[in-house]
C-alpha cells in the first residue's frame, strides 16, 4: 500500500500560525519516516490560505539527501503550478478539481470547464520536466450543494483526465459524508472502468468512522491512501466545521492487519507523533 501523509492538509485549516521553523522540522521527521508521499505545501494565494505563505522557504529546509518519500505541493492555478514546477525537490503537484460546479467556483473561483482547461496546460507543462500531474476529484463521493452526483459522474470525469495522460487520479471525501458502502461503490466501479489508473482515497473522517473507512478502500483494491497524523484537517473552503482527515495512526493497524503495511521508521513516526503536539496543540 502506498501511503500519502498529508500535513499540508492538516495544517492549512488552523487558526494559529505555525512557524516555518516549527514546519520544517515537524516534516523532516516525516520525511525520515518512509512514507511514500508527503503533501507538504501549496503554492496557493496567501490570501487564501495564510497558514501556507511560507510553502518556498519550508521547502528550502527540508532534506531530501536521505528520504525515498517524494514531495507532492498543491496548487491552484497556473500561476501555481509555475511555482511548483520551478522548485527543486517536487514530484508532484496535486490540483483539486470538483465534479460540483459549485464547489470549484468555491475552491479556486473558476468553472469546471476553466479548471479543466488549466489541468490540461498543467499536464503538458509536468509532462516536459518530468515531474506528475495527481488530480484530486474533490467532492468525490457526493456533495452538500444539490450538483448531480454519481459513480458515473465520476467515472466521466476519470475518463476525461486519462484522456489527457494524467495516471494518478484520488476522488476526495471533502466533506467527510461518505459512507464505507459508497467508498466500495465508487472505487470498485472506477477500477473497472478505468484499469490504467492509479485512483488514490482521500477521505475524511470522525474518530469512530476511520476503521470501516480503511477497511472498505482495502475491499475495493485501492492500493493509495492518504492520511495525517492525529487526523487533523479539512478543507477550509468546504465547510465551517471540518471533519478531519483519516489520521494515519489509525490506518496503520489496519494496513498490517492485512499484510500491506508499507516498510516504515517507526522510531521516526514516534518522533513526528511528539512534534505533532507542538504543531497542532494538544
Amino acid at each position: 500500500m502506498k501511503l500519502i501523509e498529508c500535513p499540508r492538509d492538516a495544517m492549512q485549516g488552523l487558526t494559529h500560525t505555525v512557524p516555518a521553523t516549527l514546519k520544517i522540522e515537524y516534516l523532516n521527521a516525516l520525511l525520515r519516516v518512509g512514507f511514500d508521499t508527503l503533501d507538504f505545501g501549496s503554492f496557493v494565494s496567501p490570501k487564501a490560505v495564510p497558514q501556507m505563505a511560507d510553502t518556498a522557504d519550508v521547502l528550502a529546509g527540508l532534506d531530501l539527501s536521505s528520504t525515498r518519500t517524494k514531495l507532492l505541493a498543491i496548487v491552484a492555478n497556473l500561476r501555481g503550478a509555475e511555482q511548483a514546477l520551478a522548485s527543486e525537490g517536487v514530484h508532484y503537484l496535486g490540483f483539486p478539481l470538483s465534479v460540483s460546479e459549485t464547489f470549484q467556483q468555491r475552491n479556486t473561483n473558476k468553472s469546471i470547464a476553466q479548471a479543466l482547461a488549466e489541468v490540461a496546460t498543467m499536464q503538458k507543462l509536468c509532462s516536459e520536466v518530468q515531474k506528475e500531474l495527481v488530480i484530486y476529484l474533490s467532492m468525490g463521493f457526493g456533495n452538500p450543494y444539490g450538483d448531480p452526483y454519481s459513480p458515473e459522474v465520476v467515472s466521466m470525469f476519470t475518463q476525461q483526465l486519462a484522456d489527457l495522460g494524467i495516471r494518478i487520479i484520488a476522488p476526495s471525501d471533502t466533506v467527510g459524508t461518505a459512507t464505507p458502502q459508497a467508498i466500495d461503490r465508487l472505487f470498485t466501479h472506477l477500477i473497472a472502468q478505468h484499469p490504467a489508473v492509479e485512483f488514490g482515497a482521500h477521505l475524511h473522517a470522525l474518530p469512530g468512522d476511520v476503521e470501516a473507512k480503511v477497511e472498505a478502500v482495502i475491499r475495493s483494491g485501492v492500493r493509495r491512501i492518504d492520511g495525517a497524523l492525529r487526523g487533523f484537517g479539512g478543507c477550509p473552503m468546504a465547510a465551517d466545521d471540518l471533519t478531519g482527515n483519516l489520521p494515519t495512526e489509525g490506518i496503520l493497524p489496519v494496513l498490517q492487519k492485512h499484510e500491506l503495511l508499507p516498510d516504515l521508521n517507526m522510531a521516526a513516526f514516534t518522533e513526528a507523533m511528539t512534534i505533532s503536539r507542538e504543531v497542532f496543540g494538544n
